[in-house]
């Protein structure tokens, strides 16, 4: 019987020849083999083992690489964060202890409001929130600056989701041209950069703020000392700080991961 030898593995003549048979195409990248329109074939497995790469491209994701799908994810993720962060209020908490003229508070500083919380014994915690106006004298500047930094991020983070999306969509499609792939994806890795660093300014800024044990004036009907007894990070900076990380990640993984588009793989084939 005659057999045919393809990289090492052995398979019976009885199996069409594989010089007969569509070449194998493996698109790192793209896509995986143009053997998943054709009917499986136990046969097939033995390529799993012949050859790596073939093995790999069946492994990924249709129509999109590992690393650009996990990059994609993280910015998502941060972006969602990102937007998240910006409605939390608790970015700087103070705590301010009992007076004659009231009960002990926490007071939650955010970036576009802030909230009262009393301590009243024998009663639920009441809450009492104002929201900043554009004319509002009284707000410092680095809260100001922030919020801009913020609306700045949140913009493009999604300038960034929707460039990232059309260079997958090219990856799909497996377009031959590779500016029309990675030109998108050098795009989304600046702006996703951009937007983490837009995140991280005002996470450090508040950081530094609190450690610094800096006050601001409220108006007076709010009944908020210039500085508080004691004063502590809140929860949307651990937040806001963790959508920098997966910005500035998925910025990254975009602008240095390179991947050919295309790769054709032919086996080898010998008769004995």
């Amino acid at each position: 019987m005659a057999l045919h030898k393809v990289h090492s593995v052995w398979a019976p003549a009885s199996r069409a020849p594989v010089s007969n048979r569509a070449p194998l195409t493996t698109r790192w990248g793209v896509g995986r083999s143009l053997f998943q329109a054709q009917e499986p074939h136990p046969y097939d497995a033995l390529y799993l083992f012949a050859d790596p790469q073939y093995a790999v491209s069946m492994a990924l994701p249709l129509g999109a690489n590992s690393c650009q799908t996990a990059g994609f994810a993280l910015a998502t993720i941060g972006w969602i964060l990102t937007i998240t962060s910006m409605g939390l209020v608790e970015w700087r908490v103070w705590h301010i202890g009992n007076t004659s003229l009231s009960y002990s508070r926490v007071v939650c500083v955010g970036m576009w409001k802030v909230c009262i919380y009393h301590h009243v014994p024998n009663t639920n915690r009441s809450a009492l929130c104002y929201h900043y106006a554009y004319n509002d004298t009284y707000i410092p500047l680095d809260i100001r600056i922030c919020q801009n930094l913020l609306l700045v991020a949140s913009i493009l983070g999604l300038m960034g989701r929707v460039s990232i999306i059309f260079a997958l969509k090219n990856l799909c499609v497996g377009s031959g041209q590779r500016n029309v792939t990675f030109g998108p994806l050098v795009v989304s890795g600046i702006l996703d950069i951009a937007a983490g660093i837009c995140i991280l300014i005002p996470v450090i800024w508040n950081y530094l703020s609190v450690m610094n044990e800096e006050g601001i004036a409220f108006p007076p009907f709010l009944s908020i000392p210039f500085k508080p007894n004691t004063q502590e990070l809140g929860s949307a900076i651990l937040v806001a700080g963790l959508s920098a990380i997966m910005m500035l990640s998925s910025g990254l993984i975009f602008l240095f991961y390179r991947c050919p588009i295309a790769r054709r793989v032919h086996p080898q084939t010998s008769e004995i």
